[in-house]
């Protein structure tokens, strides 16, 4: 058996994972490493992600922590094929070792192009790519918003192609089309729009133009983004596509409600040629005056053929104009019959009169009124003397309540300086002005502020110790 080797230097567990882990990160400092990755179900509760990179050899764990996850423009997905960009470490607390991740980055253009695809997929299948949902782009709009960066040719083309066809209201929210963050600021800008109020302080577009200049599928990416295709599916403005050029396809171009080859096709798609639309407005004008025009001609033909089919107004009032001259003719003849044969009728009717009848109904009926008049005037008289026996007790009893009934019995009435009365001694203080009412007249006087206290019934008996007579 051999001898133990008693030289050699003895490590803690932590000294020689420290040892190790600082070994493997001098030796392996950067490394660009391509693999699929494969165990990734999403970042964690803390924001970090953790995976593994695999090939039909081997497998290595890898993790991407918070801050470098979030500015990662193409995020980890599981099945995708990439270059990861970082340093090789060791983690002491299992013995093993890990790639931490900086960057990521698709492993060739089949790589993005299988993950646009697989996007594409998973979108179509929850139905934001479908027909039905596609809404109809205003014919012209009043205010057209243009998602696009500010400083490129886009939107120097857009408000170009607008003012040539149909100048238009233009609000233009600038966002980056390209680079980190890029995505998030495009849905933010569509969301925006929409959340306008109608008949806010900015005016709420009827038409959206989301348009970017022709580039790589890097350049594009922000366009593929899920984020990005879902705000343009939930936009409630009609929303059309202008990114890149012909041949350049991104989700965006399926999620909007028209796809236009580039952004001057989206502008043209916006409004109409307005010396075409002038034109045409003018043409169907005439047409309809040429229409309104013949229509008058042929309605004017049909009463000139119906004015000849009818006779003239001689011919109409020849004959009720004859019956009435003889009508007129016979009138007077007529009133002077009619005169005489009523008052014939009267002769008669007076004859029968008994004039010494209507005396006697005369006289009984002025008898009737005399009666009347008699019996009236007894009726006032009497009412009369009621309502002044009545007058007469009201106003005795007015006298008996009255005050003034009271200070003729020998009693007085005291009132302050604000001519109130005052009802007990305790408000009467030194040197108060009184004014004294008696029943002949008043009479000033000031008060000495002495109060006098009332005398009980025992005080008026005649002593403390008198009893009761009774």
């Amino acid at each position: 058996m051999d001898e133990p080797r008693l030289n050699i230097p003895e490590w803690t567990v932590s000294e020689l994972a420290a040892a190790l882990k600082r070994t493997v990160e001098d030796a392996y400092p950067y490394v660009r490493v391509r693999g699929e990755i494969s165990g990734f179900r999403g970042p964690h509760s803390s924001g970090h992600a953790y995976f593994a990179l695999k090939d039909e050899g081997a497998r290595i764990d890898a993790v991407i922590w918070r801050a470098a996850y979030a500015r990662m423009r193409i995020k980890p997905e599981e099945g995708l094929e990439v270059i990861a960009t970082g340093r090789l470490t060791t983690y002491p607390g299992r013995s093993t070792y890990q790639l931490v991740i900086e960057t990521l980055e698709p492993s060739g253009l089949g790589a993005l192009m299988a993950l646009v695809e697989q996007r594409k997929n998973k979108l179509a299948a929850e139905g934001l790519f479908d027909e039905a949902r596609k809404q109809l782009l205003p014919y012209l709009p009043e205010v057209i918003g243009v998602v696009t960066s500010p400083h490129g040719a886009v939107i120097r083309d857009i408000l170009h192609r607008l003012a040539d066809r149909f100048p238009r209201r233009v609000l233009v929210w600038p966002v980056r089309v390209q680079g980190e963050g890029a995505a998030e600021e495009i849905a933010a800008a569509i969301r925006g729009f929409n959340a306008l109020p109608a008949g806010g302080p900015a005016p709420r577009p009827d038409l959206i133009i989301v348009a970017r200049g022709g580039g790589s599928i890097e350049d594009l990416w922000a366009f593929n983004e899920e984020i990005v295709a879902r705000a343009a599916a939930e936009s409630l403005i009609a929303l059309i596509s202008g990114v890149g050029h012909e041949t350049d396809v991104t989700l965006i171009d399926f999620a909007a409600d028209k796809r236009a080859p580039t952004p001057t096709a989206a502008a043209e798609m916006a409004v109409p040629v307005r010396a075409e639309l002038i034109a045409r407005v003018e043409s169907l004008g005439g047409r309809a005056f040429a229409c309104w025009r013949r229509s008058h001609d042929h309605r004017r033909s049909e009463l000139r053929a119906a004015a000849r089919a009818l006779p003239s107004a001689e011919e109409l009032l020849a004959l009720p104009r004859q019956r009435l001259d003889g009508i007129a003719a016979r009138l007077p003849r007529a009133l002077i019959a009619n005169a005489r044969l009523h008052r014939a009728d009267f002769s008669r009717c007076a004859a029968r009169l008994d004039v010494a009848l209507l005396g006697r109904r005369l006289t009984r009926e002025g008898e009737r009124v005399t009666a009347l008049s008699a019996r009236a005037t007894r009726g006032i008289s009497v009412l009369l003397h009621r309502h002044a026996a009545n007058v007469e007790r009201a106003g005795q009893l007015l006298e008996a309540l009255s005050y003034q009934a009271v200070l003729r019995r020998g009693f007085a009435l005291v009132r302050g300086p604000d001519a109130r009365p005052l009802h007990s001694a305790a408000a009467v203080t030194s040197g108060l002005r009184l004014d004294i009412e008696f029943a002949d007249g008043r009479v000033g006087a000031t008060a000495d502020g002495k109060v006098i206290p009332k005398r009980t019934r025992r005080d008026r008996s005649g002593g403390p110790d008198q009893g009761s007579l009774f």
